[in-house]
């Protein structure tokens, strides 16, 4: 199915949704590496890909399988049983094509807004990222006799997607900077369980998954503070404000401050809404 480097389309926001309407999850992790492979040697060729536009779906295409369900309905996961464990390998799996589609949505939905081309080669690098980790994840689940789309999962987290259709300051704040932080939280005790009972694949491929997730974060601080500047708003104000409109639920201690930090977000952003009750729309840490 994946296209050769002269078939793939001749813009950036044409990849973005060319890697959107494909269905098949591998195919559409091997799409988004292809893509932003013609990216880069674009730019190193000296001659970047013409940024374009095009009009991203509203959901993204994806397989039959997993059968998507409301957050609160799937099953819980027992991460001391084999079984459990498989359950929590899919479920980063789904994290990692979730956010393959985000990164390229971002692209695509907001060519609108100008911005210097680094912001379109971070999120190309971090869609390249989620493809790899996708693909990790697969390969830990198959060598378990197992397979992306085995295990039920949630549909809560396009709904980011959809919340924050209009809003790029909203997208980034509540994608990168809470979704995804959230990662740098919980990854240290999921690589413990698994150095635990000595699945080595696993904790190589989240290792990977954990030392790369920090640049996503910081990619998403950079560029909301970039905004911000733009428009003389003071990030941490905005931040919390937006955060409060659109996610729905708390900030949950513990949080990974050193990593945190290191993606450019200091205590103060996400700790006063970590002492809040519930608020907003988007129920999915």
């Amino acid at each position: 199915m994946i296209q050769p480097p002269d078939t793939l389309p001749d813009t950036l926001a044409e990849c973005a949704v060319a890697v959107l309407t494909c269905a098949g999850a591998e195919d559409k992790a091997s799409l988004s590496q292809a893509c932003a492979a013609k990216w880069r040697d674009s730019l190193a060729a000296g001659a970047p890909m013409p940024i374009g536009q095009a009009t991203p779906p509203d959901r993204p295409e994806r397989p039959d399988a997993p059968q998507l369900l409301d957050p609160k309905d799937v099953p819980q996961r027992k991460p001391g049983k084999p079984e459990g464990r498989l359950a929590m390998l899919h479920a980063v799996a789904h994290i990692e094509l979730n956010a393959i589609d985000l990164h390229w949505d971002i692209i695509a939905r907001f060519t609108d807004v100008p911005f210097p081309i680094g912001f379109y080669d971070d999120w190309v690098s971090a869609a390249d990222d989620e493809s790899k980790h996708f693909k990790l994840m697969q390969a830990c689940l198959k060598a378990k006799g197992s397979y992306y789309g085995a295990f039920a999962a949630h549909a809560g987290m396009w709904r980011s997607a959809e919340e924050t259709t209009d809003d790029l300051m909203a997208r980034l704040a509540v994608v990168p900077m809470v979704l995804e932080a959230r990662g740098l939280d919980v990854t240290p005790q999921m690589l413990e369980l698994f150095k635990k009972f000595k699945e080595h694949q696993a904790v190589e491929a989240l290792e990977v998954i954990y030392a790369e997730e920090v640049a996503h974060v910081a990619y998403g601080s950079k560029w909301f503070n970039f905004l911000c500047g733009r428009e003389n708003l003071d990030p941490k104000e905005t931040f919390h404000a937006l955060v409060r409109q659109y996610f729905y639920g708390n900030l949950k201690p513990p949080f990974n401050h050193e990593l945190r930090a290191e993606a450019g977000l200091p205590p103060d952003f996400y700790w006063p809404l970590a002492s809040e009750p519930r608020f907003g729309k988007n129920p999915l840490v």
